[in-house]
């Protein structure tokens, strides 16, 4: 391999041998090459196949070490943000050609961007916030994932691009069980809601006024209307309420309030208020994200109060 030479002056000398009494799950996923890396000796590892969670690769990996006694080594073409995360976690060490070396064993670790490599996307999907707060709202108990698809009505891409970027962010796992792809974390849910910081968004992106008599049975109420059913806080003049489009009103709305006797306000969601809701009101945790700069002290008290409500009444179910 000239790239560990030209790069960091290791000579590779490749090695003719078979390998005995290797179980044939490990043979027909893998090619296997003895290699002398400046008199050391090494296994490269090439994957025959998509590479592996990585779980099921430290015990294909354990396996081969304990038969050759020997440093395995992948050698990938490309390798993705969150492999090479996971990878270097477990300490795998690996070499993608002409990019990235990291061979622990050696104290070595040198990197280039991968071609496969992408940074953790900055904003989330409105889908994944949806996901995530979904699953809180279960308990953060396992969910696979064609199970979430189906409460929440999203396509099998919608819902794999969401499961995918949760991973990426580090809030959720998955894994494989059969065909079924499982959702889970460690953490509680409270935690799993702290732990997101700044990362989850405001689910209102505009706030419109309509007139009080255009209000449908559909829309749910939002806003401090919301916080006033989940609180003591009072309700306010001027209702609000939640809806994933505000097009039906574009004829008669208007972008600041003009009459607080006739009208009012409608926020138009990333999502639909309607997935994660099971009354007349939006849910709580997207209340309190849309409410979470909000500066009124009043506001804030009220909001603590509905979420502690809520962690009692969701370690309830988990009990």
């Amino acid at each position: 391999m000239e790239y560990l030479n030209k790069v960091l002056g290791i000579e590779v000398v490749y090695m003719n041998g078979k390998f005995e009494h290797l179980p044939n799950f490990i043979v027909t996923r893998y090619r296997l090459q003895r290699v002398s890396m400046n008199g050391q000796g090494v296994i490269f590892l090439y994957p025959k196949t998509e590479l592996e969670q990585v779980e099921v690769l430290k015990k294909q990996i354990a396996r081969i070490q304990k038969n050759e006694n020997l440093p395995v080594v992948l050698v990938l073409n490309e390798l993705s943000f969150r492999q090479k995360e996971y990878l270097i976690r477990e300490k795998i060490p690996f070499i993608v050609e002409g990019r990235q070396i990291y061979l622990p064993f050696m104290a070595l670790y040198l990197q280039e961007r991968c071609n496969a490599e992408k940074k953790p996307r900055e904003e989330i999907l409105p889908s994944a916030q949806m996901l995530l707060l979904h699953f809180i709202y279960g308990g953060a108990q396992e969910l696979s994932t064609s199970q979430a698809a189906k409460d929440l009505e999203l396509t099998p891409t919608s819902i794999s691009r969401a499961s995918r970027q949760l991973e990426e962010m580090g809030l959720l796992h998955i894994r494989k069980a059969g065909v079924q792809r499982i959702l889970y974390s460690e953490d509680s849910p409270k935690m799993l809601f702290q732990k997101t910081g700044d990362t989850l968004l405001n689910p209102v992106k505009r706030t419109v006024y309509i007139p009080k008599e255009l209000v449908g049975t559909d829309l749910l109420e939002s806003g401090y209307s919301a916080l006033a059913e989940y609180s003591m806080l009072n309700a306010p003049n001027v209702r609000c309420y939640a809806a994933e489009r505000i097009s039906q009103w574009k004829d008669v709305m208007t972008n600041s309030l003009q009459n607080s006797q006739v009208q009012v306000a409608v926020e138009m969601w990333r999502y639909n208020p309607r997935k994660l809701s099971m009354r007349n009101a939006v849910d709580e945790l997207s209340l309190a994200l849309a409410l979470r700069e909000d500066a009124d002290e009043r506001v804030e008290e009220a909001v603590e109060e509905m979420l502690n409500e809520l962690w009692r009444k969701i370690d309830g179910y988990r009990n």
